[in-house]
């Protein structure tokens, strides 16, 4: 018996006249952890996909224990003993959470063409407890969940087949810090049993960490591979781009610094369920940082204060327009930005062209003397931005869906700078993308700062928010327990402390 579950030879795939892999060898251990990474568009997702059944491979072969593999669909990869969790949303939003842990294989909990809900309950909690994941509301439709639950969902559907390969596609960066070390304990347990997976993360620190080895992909095809325990962060860095990266990315700078003007005040803000007695000032120039466990209500911060939530009391006040924000619509017309969390679902809209997606928020600006928005001022502004912005594209007429995750957050940031905003909403901002798009994001935000923007960041990676906030809201239980600020003690174990 050989001692690898996975073995790919000459594997190549290609979407038009761009080539996705290239000739790519690649094994698994059993027992195995293995990293994947590489820039956005180097291949990482796509190699997974065809591992899992979505996409079949152009040539090359692949072998799982030693047998030819040629999955004709997810279903085919399930009867494999393989499974995976995607980085962008794979749940089905208008049907429930038990039926979604299942989804594809209900006939089990059918009788007459009718579901059993009290069976399909039973057997999707009894999975959710198995594998120690945090269970949702069974019976609550999956699509009016945060994006956190919904990993939960597909954690819990991927491990449902108990896979002999788990693979999972920047699923840590969709987790608060509690549901990460789930995840963690998850792969441990993976290993235990002599199973294996391959995890995609654009974190390499979290890589080394977790993985036993990392395969590195650029352009497409492998570059090398490590032994995690024999590298570190920078080497990994500088297989990935071609090139020396050292150091870090975020601000040098150890002391608050803003102006004394106040773009924001929030009053005692209460949502039901969500939040309670928030209060906090937002200033020009400031980065006001806010972090939290899962369920602790740093994201609904967000949605409330850009007018999505529905507010029990309490006040939202924009103070240079002299506004008291209520509705979405108002923050728009008033120079307030907001880019959430889930970029495919509540943000972007996916199928239309980069020029619609980078003109939808300047439409006002764009409109002429009678109301008229000419084709030519959305292309100037497109043209404009993706040059700003280094955007990889075919031309401002090509569907967002058909770019990168780093070249979809480069248009979902860059359309809100290209007016002249007052406040700047960022919910897990770097959420997806590589070491490259994340360093020019954070220098994005530095100028923004510099500029006299205000913005508010919510982010679940602790390091984020430590890098670029000059003050840092700790939240739980959705109030805010303690603020820390940047020239005081701005650690890990400061804010960890707080948080649990």
């Amino acid at each position: 018996m050989s001692d690898y579950i996975l073995e790919i030879h000459g594997l190549n795939k290609h979407f038009g006249p761009t080539y996705a892999n290239r000739n790519v060898d690649f094994t698994l251990k059993k027992g195995e952890i293995r990293g994947l990474i590489g820039e956005n568009g180097s291949g990482k997702s796509t190699l997974l996909s065809q591992i899992a059944g979505i996409y079949p491979p152009d040539t090359g072969e692949m072998l799982v224990n030693g047998k030819p593999y040629k999955p004709k669909d997810v279903l085919d990869a399930y009867d494999n003993h393989i499974s995976m969790v995607l980085q962008e949303l794979g749940v089905v939003g208008n049907l429930p959470v038990s039926v979604n842990v299942f989804f594809g294989r209900t006939a089990q909990f059918k009788k007459f063409r009718v579901l059993n809900k009290k069976a399909i309950n039973k057997a999707a909690t009894e999975q959710f407890e198995k594998w120690g994941i945090p269970m949702p509301p069974l019976n609550e439709y999956v699509g009016t969940m945060q994006i956190e639950s919904r990993k939960m969902i597909e954690l819990c559907r991927a491990m449902s087949i108990e896979p002999e390969i788990l693979l999972l596609d920047e699923v840590t960066q969709s987790l608060s810090l509690n549901n990460r070390e789930m995840l963690y304990n998850l792969l441990k347990r993976q290993k235990e049993m002599g199973k294996s997976a391959i995890v995609i993360t654009h974190d390499v620190e979290e890589m080394i960490e977790i993985c036993d080895t990392i395969t590195v992909l650029r352009d497409g095809a492998v570059v090398g591979n490590v032994v995690s325990a024999e590298t570190t962060a920078d080497e990994v860095k500088s297989m990935m781009v071609g090139r020396q990266i050292e150091g870090d990315y975020y601000r040098t700078d150890k002391e608050v610094s803003y102006k004394d003007e106040v773009v924001l005040s929030v009053k005692d803000l209460n949502v039901d369920g969500e939040l309670e007695d928030i209060t906090f000032d937002v200033h020009a120039g400031e980065i006001l940082g806010f972090c939290g466990l899962s369920d602790s209500g740093i994201h609904a911060v967000g949605q409330a204060v850009y007018g999505l939530s529905k507010v029990k009391s309490g006040d939202i006040y924009l103070v240079p327009n002299d506004l008291h924000i209520k509705t979405p619509m108002q923050s728009l017309a008033n120079n307030v930005g907001y880019v959430p969390k889930d970029r495919d679902s509540d943000a972007m809209m996916i199928d239309a062209s980069i020029r619609e997606n980078f003109s939808l928020p300047s439409m006002t600006e764009l409109q002429g003397p009678i109301g008229f928005i000419s084709p030519g001022s959305m292309k100037k502004l497109s043209n404009r931005m993706v040059e700003q912005l280094s955007v990889k594209c075919e031309g401002i007429m090509r569907p967002v869906n058909s770019l990168s995750g780093g070249n979809k957050q480069k248009i979902n940031l860059g359309r809100w700078l290209a007016k002249d905003l007052k406040l700047f909403i960022l919910d897990c901002p770097t959420r997806g993308v590589d070491v490259g798009v994340k360093a020019y994001i954070y220098s994005l935000m530095k100028e923004a700062k510099n500029n006299g923007i205000a913005m508010i960041l919510i982010s679940d990676e602790l390091t984020e928010v430590l890098g670029m906030a000059d003050r840092l809201m700790v939240m739980k239980d959705g109030r805010i327990t303690k603020t820390i600020r940047r020239d005081e003690d701005f650690t890990e174990q400061a804010v960890i402390e707080v948080m649990i």
